[in-house]
């Protein structure tokens, strides 16, 4: 009997088992959706740091640097919480804010605003500060530096582990890709890992100076990139070019 020089020749995206091809594209699916609503949820934090919808080299300064001239209250009231109250509101709580937050006014005016339009989440959804507390008020109506350290860390961690599980699935996958050059499919793969690093790296060089923010978008473009190209490859050849017929062989074989 000859011996097949060639094992499993199913092992590849056009031939997998359908059950396994299930598995592919029902994860590919819900990590596509998940990866939008991420970027979503970017645009409408950090993305409205200045102000303005749309992520910019500011929006990463306010949001890691922070804005040195002005207080966190005065940031968040002119961007991502510029919705939650009236202008004239705004510019009266800012003006408190640069003052100080002097506490005698606290009891007798701004509790009541700060009621009227604030504590509807800033009391009753945990992680967020507590504005029915005049200290957790005072504490942001400092000067505005950003991140804090702890939050740094604390961020950086769940994206380091999280997101690399993300792109090692993606990866692991692609792997199986065939008519992919060995050169173009170590970078696609090795990329989002690269990319990641240096965007998360990036919050922290920003952190100490806003030159850096620069960084952070590059990180985000370049995994972003990285991973959706893998992501239409696995794709495409899970889902089109069984259409042919043909049997490509084992992937990974291929790339020995």
């Amino acid at each position: 009997m000859k011996q097949d020089t060639q094992p499993l020749p199913w092992l590849n995206l056009p031939n997998l088992p359908l059950p396994l091809k299930a598995l592919f594209v029902g994860y590919l699916l819900v990590i596509g959706i998940g990866l939008c609503m991420a970027g979503l949820q970017i645009m409408l934090t950090h993305g409205m740091a200045d102000g303005k919808f749309g992520l910019s080299v500011n929006d990463i300064v306010y949001s890691y640097y922070g804005d040195r001239s002005g207080t966190k209250l005065a940031s968040k009231l002119n961007g991502s919480m510029s919705d939650k109250a009236p202008l004239e509101v705004r510019e009266d709580i800012i003006k408190w804010a640069q003052l100080g937050a002097p506490q005698d006014q606290w009891e007798s005016h701004y509790k009541q605003i700060f009621a009227q339009h604030c504590v509807m989440c800033h009391s009753n959804i945990p992680g967020i500060p507590d504005f029915t507390k005049y200290e957790e008020v005072k504490a942001r109506a400092e000067v505005n530096e950003g991140a804090t350290i702890s939050g740094l860390t604390r961020v950086s961690h769940i994206h380091l582990f999280g997101i690399s599980f993300i792109f090692f699935f993606i990866g692991l996958i692609f792997s199986f890709a065939v008519h992919v050059p060995k050169m173009a499919k170590i970078i696609a793969i090795a990329f989002p890992f690269a990319f990641l690093i240096v965007d998360v790296m990036s919050w922290w060089l920003t952190k100490w100076s806003p030159h850096f923010a620069w960084l952070t978008i590059i990180g985000g473009i370049g995994y972003s990139l990285a991973s959706t190209y893998m992501w239409v490859v696995s794709m495409y050849q899970m889902l089109i070019l069984p259409r042919n017929g043909k049997i490509y062989g084992n992937a990974w074989a291929q790339d020995l």
